[in-house]
């Protein structure tokens, strides 16, 4: 919660989720630890109605083009993480949807005048800069998630996009491809620009070319995406390289179903690397290589600059990028 009931765990020796649950009434706090918390708070003249003290942290997805689903691995882990990281420090998480085309100004500050909310956890996935205009306006703390604005004047949270595609297909080269194409989205989201630039970059580095004729643009859903990529194959004009990176593993699949039924084997013929690693990598078939996103160490890490920027210790602009891992599993083949 803010210093006050940072203060009130310290002196109580407890956490501060312990706190607010004495404070809330709530059950797992012993009577005698309970009893104490209440004494301390009292001391400090902590006031339950008080409105100054807020311990609502309301986690803001904002949905333009489809592309963002609450109930995806994905996104279910980064908020999994932040409702921890609330928990833990006494406050209460509360999710909400901002539409692009259905919300107003008014709207958003109405959502956020709705109880006491200390700060704002807003889902950037789908926005572009324009659409942070509203929120600017607001007069709590707010941190972007899962996107970056040069222009906009808040702290940013995100993948470090570049460095995980770079690392995908570096690890290509190394494994011998060199030709080497990519399989992204008709959806213009940031992340997936950034990972472009990441694939261009690690092929420069290499010294390899970029051949445009192995970009690949599928749309992102299951039956569009499964189209578009049986369309390509099908093309009598198209070559396939020895490797793909795609910008997730959503995309890696549906490439992976389309080549099989043609009968390209994977990864005999077809390497192929993915972005995220999901859940069903493990049982895809071959199991898919993959870049490891820390989803819930992005939504901790996100909690934890909130709380910083809510209790005045620190006004900078940050941009926090979190790294990746590449995961080895069973579609990447050397190249002999």
């Amino acid at each position: 919660m803010k210093t006050i009931m940072q203060d009130i765990a310290k002196l109580a020796g407890v956490s501060p989720g312990t706190v607010s649950n004495a404070l809330n009434n709530r059950k797992g706090v012993g009577k005698e630890t309970k009893e104490r918390i209440l004494k301390i708070a009292e001391e400090l003249g902590y006031n339950r109605s008080s409105k100054e003290e807020c311990n609502i942290i309301r986690f803001i997805i904002f949905k333009k083009q489809g592309y963002v689903d609450a109930d995806t691995p994905f996104f279910s882990a980064l908020i999994e993480g932040t409702e921890r990281e609330c928990r833990a420090e006494g406050y209460e998480l509360i999710v909400s949807h901002i539409i692009h085309s259905e919300h107003t100004d008014e709207d958003i500050q109405e959502i956020i005048k709705e109880d006491q909310t200390a700060g704002v956890l807003l889902l950037a996935t789908e926005m572009d800069e324009i659409d942070i205009h509203p929120f600017e306006k607001l007069n709590i703390p707010v941190i972007l998630l899962d996107n970056y604005f040069n222009g906009v004047n808040f702290d940013h949270v995100l993948i470090n996009n570049e460095q995980g595609a770079y690392q995908a297909v570096k690890y290509l080269v190394e494994n011998g491809h060199k030709e080497i194409g990519c399989i992204g989205s008709t959806k213009p989201i940031n992340n997936f620009r950034y990972r472009y630039e990441g694939f261009k970059e690690a092929l420069i580095q290499q010294g390899l070319p970029i051949h445009h004729e192995y970009v690949i643009e599928l749309e992102t859903t299951l039956d569009g995406a499964y189209r578009d990529m049986k369309e390509r194959l099908n093309d009598k004009n198209f070559r396939l390289p020895t490797a793909f990176f795609a910008f997730n593993d959503f995309i890696a699949l549906v490439a992976m179903r389309a080549m099989t039924e043609k009968g390209i084997k994977i990864p005999e013929e077809v390497s192929i690397v993915g972005f995220d690693d999901m859940p069903f990598c493990e049982i895809s078939n071959p199991r898919l290589t993959t870049v490891r996103v820390y989803k819930q160490y992005i939504g901790k890490s996100a909690v934890k600059r909130l709380l910083e920027k809510i209790s005045n210790k620190d006004q900078l602009k940050l941009k926090l990028e979190i790294n990746t891992e590449l995961i080895e599993r069973e579609s990447v083949k050397r190249k002999v």
